[in-house]
């Protein structure tokens, strides 16, 4: 049998889930509370038993979401390099997958919502530049020796440029030749 203090962090935790997808899914200004209070099963009510504000919640979303986007992606890195890749090109390949750009709701949030970033409270600020953070420091792990330092950057807004067009394009011709292109000159840059 559940405690009260661990049914309260069960409960917190599916609040946060699912606020991370429909952040991921639909930016920011998406975000309700009581649609996500009723997405994770709990009344509206509820809410402020767990958090001081919508903005509490939109911090701990981003933070959740960035953890779950970078284990994901590392996850399927190995896959790929029991393959033969390299462990940028397996970045690489697994950032801008199909599958990737497809499911947004678990997804990088990165591409999401880098524009509405500048426009959040102080708290939602700091929690997503965590997300830049994470995912530079995951891209200057695997980026080859040779490369220089300031590459990780460049890379990163490649990388979250190409899945922001690859969805604005859609299934399209134009959205599969924006992330074969980006792929190629990755790994032509990097990946020697």
């Amino acid at each position: 049998m559940k405690t009260p203090a661990g049914r309260k962090a069960l409960s917190h935790e599916r609040i946060v889930q699912s606020a991370s997808r429909v952040l991921r899914r639909d930016g920011f200004t998406g975000v309700g509370v009581a649609d996500v209070m009723k997405s994770a099963g709990l009344t509206h009510g509820g809410f402020y038993a767990h958090f001081d504000s919508r903005d509490a919640l939109l911090a701990e979303a981003i933070e959740a979401a960035s953890l779950d986007s970078i284990a994901r992606i590392e996850a399927a890195m190995p896959q790929l390099q029991a393959q033969g890749m390299s462990a940028f090109r397996a970045l690489v390949e697994a950032y801008l997958s199909p599958q990737h750009i497809d499911d947004c709701e678990q997804g990088c949030p990165m591409p999401a919502l880098c524009a509405e970033m500048p426009r959040q409270a102080p708290e939602v600020r700091g929690a997503s530049r965590h997300i830049l953070k994470r995912m530079h420091g995951l891209v200057e792990r695997t980026l080859p020796a040779h490369a220089p330092p300031a590459a990780a950057w460049a890379v990163v807004g490649a990388l979250s440029g190409a899945v922001q067009l690859a969805r604005a394009f859609g299934d399209t011709d134009e959205g599969r030749a924006v992330l074969a292109q980006t792929k190629d000159e990755l790994l032509a840059r990097y990946d020697t």
